[in-house]
């Protein structure tokens, strides 16, 4: 299914306002984007975004969304440079400043979890949001690739976050992405 670049720098951009509109390292803001995919998850039964999730050096990441951050897409044809600069000093920082409405791809269910993750680990300095990723009590899902990157598969992370019936619930989320895929094509 094809990955929401404009959602994915709506996440971003939504954490940038919540940090007073300064600019966050990119290992933070992958980490939170993470983050808020498990929250949501847990709370909603779908993830925020829509991407394929792998373990690397610095933790879980948000394939799709890392390799965004990375410019390895044409950002402005996907919508990504509508909300975020390329980065810089390896912080990646808003356009502007937005206004909750200027976020259409983000729900209401999205905002919670951007929020409850926001409370919880957006005052966490950069490294020390690093260092507890990699804390299998805390990420049980990431593994170690030595020095490259592995796919943790969305099934392993239902199971770590205890969702009862994972292959019903993987499904339903599959689903959902093929149902906004569809939808996406017809706003063109």
């Amino acid at each position: 299914m094809p990955f929401n670049a404009r959602k994915a720098a709506q996440v971003i951009a939504y954490f940038i306002a919540k940090n007073g509109g300064n600019a966050i390292h990119v290992v933070k803001a992958i980490k939170l984007v993470y983050l808020a995919d498990r929250q949501s998850i847990t709370d909603f039964g779908f993830p925020v975004i829509d991407d394929v999730y792998v373990s690397m050096p610095h933790g879980p990441v948000n394939s799709n969304t890392y390799r965004h951050v990375n410019a390895e897409y044409d950002l402005d044809a996907c919508g990504w440079s509508d909300f975020l600069q390329g980065k810089a000093n390896h912080e990646i920082g808003a356009t502007k400043k937005f206004e909750r409405d200027d976020l259409d791809e983000l729900s209401e269910a999205d905002i919670q979890a951007l929020d409850k993750v926001w409370e919880k680990f957006g005052p966490m300095d950069t490294w020390a949001l690093r260092n507890w990723t990699h804390n299998r009590k805390n990420i049980p899902e990431w593994e170690n690739p030595n020095g490259s990157s592995a796919l943790i598969p969305l099934e392993r992370i239902l199971g770590f976050l205890q969702i009862e019936n994972v292959d019903e619930q993987v499904s339903l989320i599959e689903d959902h992405k093929y149902i906004d895929n569809v939808f996406d094509n017809l706003r063109r």
